[in-house]
């Protein structure tokens, strides 16, 4: 259950983690709550941007942002972690296709010092997971990152509060689309990446946790310049980002129009030129800060 839960994070987590870019500059767009109007809704729409792994101490949700949940008809993630659908057969979506395996990715030496950092830091053998696609091992990482051993997700805590007020959640992807995403990334760029962040963990938690103040303080403009540097930024960001933001919007231009939601999606498919805030303006829609 574990293992299936932090899977689960991090495909949620990459997409924002890893490639973010940024709208403005202004104070007053530092919230990650938005609210859409106009062009035709008969009542609003909210936007929010989470964090897909964080303390569970550092969660906490503002009374406008409740306001905002309780007051909307449905509640639209990435993906529905309710539907037994996503969950089911989880670890054919996880495994590399055509039995690649990461023992096959990587040196006999680069192996042997991935095996070892499982071994030592997470206790865990890796060759359970060779056949897994290397940037889902990388979820196992995430953890050793936290400066608390309390780990939820803001996602988590919203489900928490949507079964508390029995507003049904719905999602806008399912698993077989998210797995076949990280399939069009070549094992072998992944492998590397792995590598390198367990090489380097010590710097890695450094900007991790840079990430992750940003994102409490809602300094929405700073996210481009946190992750710009990223070597994937540009080679992934219209596959993670941007392509799948392009397909949100046109399913939202429906399911606005029939009711009030509110969709909480990772931070950073809110912000750039096809993060859903510009996009959802040039539908036609108002998208206006909310102080949260």
């Amino acid at each position: 259950m574990k293992l299936r839960l932090a899977i689960l994070s991090f495909f949620l987590f990459f997409a924002w983690g890893k490639t973010v870019c940024a709208q403005s500059s202004s104070n007053e767009n530092n919230t990650l709550l938005w609210k859409v109007s106009g062009n035709g809704l008969s009542s609003p729409s909210y936007l929010f941007g989470t964090f897909h792994l964080m303390c569970k101490d550092d969660i906490q949700f503002s009374s406008a942002l409740q306001q905002a949940f309780t007051n909307s008809k449905f509640i639209y993630m990435e993906m529905d972690f309710n539907d037994p659908e996503n969950t089911l057969g989880m670890m054919s979506y996880v495994n590399m296709k055509d039995g690649k395996t990461l023992s096959a990715l990587y040196t006999k030496e680069e192996y042997e010092r991935v095996a070892r950092f499982f071994k030592d830091s997470l206790h865990a053998s890796l060759d359970y997971f060779n056949r897994m696609k290397p940037n889902f091992i990388e979820a196992m990482l995430y953890p050793k990152l936290m400066p608390c051993k309390r780990i939820s997700g803001v996602e988590e805590e919203l489900r928490k509060m949507a079964a508390d007020h029995q507003i049904p959640i719905k999602g806008l992807e399912n698993m077989a689309f998210q797995s076949s995403v990280f399939d069009r990334i070549p094992y072998e760029d992944q492998a590397k990446e792995l590598l390198n962040s367990i090489d380097s963990i010590d710097t890695y938690r450094q900007n991790f946790l840079h990430l992750l103040e940003i994102y409490k303080n809602q300094r929405v403009e700073e996210m481009e310049k946190a992750m710009v540097e990223e070597p994937s930024f540009n080679a992934t960001k219209e596959l993670l980002l941007d392509g799948r933001n392009r397909n949100w919007v046109a399913q939202l231009n429906g399911i606005m129009k029939k009711d009030g939601v509110f969709v909480a999606i990772g931070a950073g498919h809110l912000v750039g030129a096809q993060g859903l805030i510009a996009l959802l303006r040039k539908e036609g829609y108002w998208v206006t800060p909310v102080a949260n």
